[in-house]
């Protein structure tokens, strides 16, 4: 390990900021340099690991990024996949090349795979190996179980990723489900506490390719992120903080005039998710996976595929327009036609934002509805309510993230008219982004007590936790589902305890939280 301390690596970055009023004009170099120390350079030339993601029943992508200690034009990579961990026996293997326009990040996608596999897979790059990755491909026949851990909201600055770890500890899952903020966008000291010496790299905003890039460099270098991706498969989509917040199809809240062109913006942020993420790349994000008879995972994206802007109010004359999507026609017809035409037991939906009703006013006076939420696009999220209950679609399991809280809802709409849940919808707090009682003036007393209140107004919402950082462990049974949050003590040391914090179950069939 390159032995410069997170606190001299803070007090490196600050004293650049002060010497320098335009963080900007301080070049890519130095940048590569700060990020370059949290190497370990013990794993040089992969100190990012490696990863996979996007398990099929007979292929998996397979990922790594090679860092030469100069640029080069081309490097070689091979890559060996291996049903042993001493790779005794090699079962599959190719080489290919990367470049710099690829940010000498390498993605392969391992076809001729076994179903319900576990795998095990390295690269060898500039004369040395990388680490070892494991991987599990999709089942085709019946299972008795499958296992998924929900995960959503990394923030280096707010902390350490200690969630990760812990899942990154467990026996080989059938997937983690990222639903989004993988990263987040802002500049030193914006949203977060520098005071753990956690310094966002770039310092100011991330705007372009470079910046983009240089900011997943930094996460992917976090012990536990490293980790979980080395142990487990991801199946993930981006939320609003891979480009901007609160961001739809042709803008962003956080994207300002001075910031260039939001179309140009758009497209770095995505292209630097393909390349840091195992991820397949197609025309849309939104996609769905059969996990055999038990379940189906549905990852929607809401945020670019068709999202109109957001209201500011509930009173504007637009709001119940039906015009306003969250989803764009052809993702609603895509979702809608997934849902109906569904064999499985359980249909797991990959979904940014909350879909249930959830009134605010006893919190939010100002705020009675979370207008960045499906709150803000009644029409459309009544049409897929409507669908769902004419069709009698039934096992319907919402996992949401971006709130940095836990819920567990029995999902129902006109709440304060009727109560008729037709989905269960289950929240999953933040790896490390603010909780309630991480924000100015707020304390644990004041965000239980406010808890209390949206439970009071919301009696659907049977849980609700805005306290602790963790994950959400989902565990899918042909006659039941059990939902599990973990959460870690501490997220200001790069290590921590994880303990139980609720438990419920979903019998099949049912939309009664137990």
């Amino acid at each position: 390990m390159i032995k410069l301390s997170t606190v001299f690596l803070a007090a490196f970055l600050l004293i650049h900021l002060t010497s320098c009023q335009k963080t900007k004009e301080i070049t890519q170099k130095k940048w590569t340099e700060a990020v370059a120390a949290h190497f370990d350079s013990g794993m040089a030339p992969f100190y990012h690991g490696v990863a996979s993601g996007d398990p099929l029943p007979d292929r998996v992508i397979l990922w790594t990024r090679v860092t030469p200690e100069d640029s080069v034009a081309s490097i070689s990579v091979k890559w060996e996949v291996a049903e042993d961990s001493n790779f005794s026996s090699i079962y599959t293997s190719d080489s290919l090349s990367t470049t710099p326009a690829r940010d000498y990040t390498v993605k392969v996608d391992v076809d001729a795979l076994k179903p319900d596999q576990v795998y095990y897979y390295r690269f060898i790059a500039l004369g040395k190996t990388s680490i070892t990755g494991r991987t599990k491909t999709a089942p085709v026949a019946a299972k008795d179980s499958l296992k998924f851990a929900i995960v959503s909201c990394s923030n280096w600055e707010w902390g350490y990723f200690n969630a990760y770890d812990k899942i990154a500890d467990r026996a080989v899952l059938d997937g983690v489900v990222h639903l989004g903020d993988y990263i987040y966008e802002y500049g030193i000291g914006k949203y977060g506490d520098t005071t753990i010496g956690r310094i966002n790299i770039p310092p100011h905003e991330v705007v372009s390719l470079k910046d983009y890039r240089t900011r997943y460099s930094l996460y992917r270098l976090d012990k536990g992120l490293r980790r979980i991706h080395q142990q487990h498969p991801f199946i993930a989509i981006w939320d609003d903080h891979e480009i901007a917040n609160n961001s739809y199809v042709s803008g962003a809240q956080n994207h300002q005039p001075e910031e260039g062109d939001y179309a140009a913006r758009k497209a770095a942020a995505k292209q630097a998710y393909y390349e840091w993420i195992p991820i397949r790349e197609s025309g849309q994000l939104y996609r769905s996976y059969s996990f055999g008879p038990l379940a189906d995972v549905i990852m929607l994206d809401e945020r670019l595929a068709g999202r109109s802007a957001q209201l500011d109010s509930l009173t504007d004359p637009t709001f119940n327009n039906p015009d306003r999507s969250m989803l764009g026609k052809e993702q609603l017809i895509w979702f809608e036609n997934g849902l109906k035409n569904s064999t499985a037991t359980w249909k797991v939906i990959g979904n940014q934002v909350i879909f249930s009703d959830v009134y605010l006013s006893a919190v939010y006076p100002k705020m009675p509805r979370n207008l960045d939420s499906w709150d803000g696009y009644p029409a459309e999220k009544k049409s897929i309510k409507d669908f769902i209950v004419q069709n009698r679609i039934q096992n319907i399991l919402f996992t949401t993230g971006d709130t940095h809280a836990s819920w567990a809802i029995e999902a129902a709409t006109d709440v304060k008219k009727t109560y008729s849940p037709f989905a269960i919808e289950f929240g999953v707090t933040s790896i490390s982004s603010a909780n309630g009682d991480e924000g100015k003036g707020k304390n644990v007393d004041t965000v239980k007590l406010a808890e209390q209140a949206v439970m009071k107004d919301n009696p659907h919402v049977k849980y609700l936790n805005d306290r602790d950082h963790g994950y959400l462990l989902l565990t899918l049974y042909p006659a039941k589902s059990k939902a599990e949050w973990f959460y870690v003590k501490t997220v200001r040391q790069p290590q921590s305890e994880e303990f139980l914090g609720q438990k419920f179950t979903v019998e099949k069939g049912s939309t009664k939280l137990r």
